[in-house]
């Protein structure tokens, strides 16, 4: 019988010197759980030695990457060569992303892209922001990476309400329980082809016939 080997996918996470990799950790551990996602974690990435996410990394037996620089094209591609990976997905990774494969390079980000992205928008930074606005929703998008902050095209829009007596912090929690539901089926999905664009057009954006979230 003919062995299918996965799309090996490295996992970019910043966390914190304590803490953070939530979403790294949720993507390797819904992967083993659940036959019908199909993707391999091959290793982890931080800019932290001994943070949060090397830690997750240890105890769930996955390979740690420890990156801190410089964040130059020759240097991203130099990781991602020692990983082994074919697909790249950021999940909490903070720093810009130069010289990798827009076509195979995605992230996830808490908020909406258009109105909330950008250098510095991250975590509960954007729930600060949209709590201070007053909206009434906000977003989970995912996207392919380009070589500016937040500008590669959305594939993935989830809308989630925000009660007027929601907190930045309780807002969080609330984003990220969508984020782990969802971040790896549209994983999947992108590594297999399901989801893609050509690295230059958004409008060249593919998705399946009667994908619902990308309103």
């Amino acid at each position: 019988m003919e062995i299918v080997k996965k799309s090996k996918t490295v996992i970019f996470a910043s966390g914190t010197e304590h803490g953070g990799g939530s979403g790294a950790e949720n993507l390797v551990v819904a992967s083993i759980n659940n036959l019908n996602l199909d993707y391999e974690v091959v290793a982890f990435v931080s800019n932290w030695e001994n943070g949060g996410v090397r830690e997750r990394a240890d105890r769930l037996g996955i390979p740690f990457i420890h990156f801190d620089g410089p964040f130059t094209a020759e240097e991203y591609q130099r990781v991602v060569e020692e990983s082994g990976a074919d697909w790249i997905a950021l999940s909490g990774w903070l720093k810009l992303v130069k010289g990798l494969d827009p076509k195979k390079t995605f992230n996830i980000h808490p908020g909406s892209t258009t109105r909330y992205g950008g250098k510095g928008m991250h975590g509960i930074h954007v729930h600060r922001v949209v709590v201070a606005s007053g909206d009434i929703t906000t977003q989970v998008n995912m996207h392919f990476v380009t070589e500016e902050y937040d500008k590669g095209p959305v594939f993935f829009r989830y809308f989630v309400d925000v009660k007027p007596t929601d907190t930045p912090e309780e807002l969080q929690k609330n984003v990220n329980k969508v984020e782990h539901e969802y971040q790896p089926l549209i994983t999947s999905m992108v590594v297999n082809g399901e989801i893609s664009w050509d690295g230059e057009n958004p409008d060249s954006l593919k998705v399946p016939q009667g994908y619902k979230w990308l309103k």
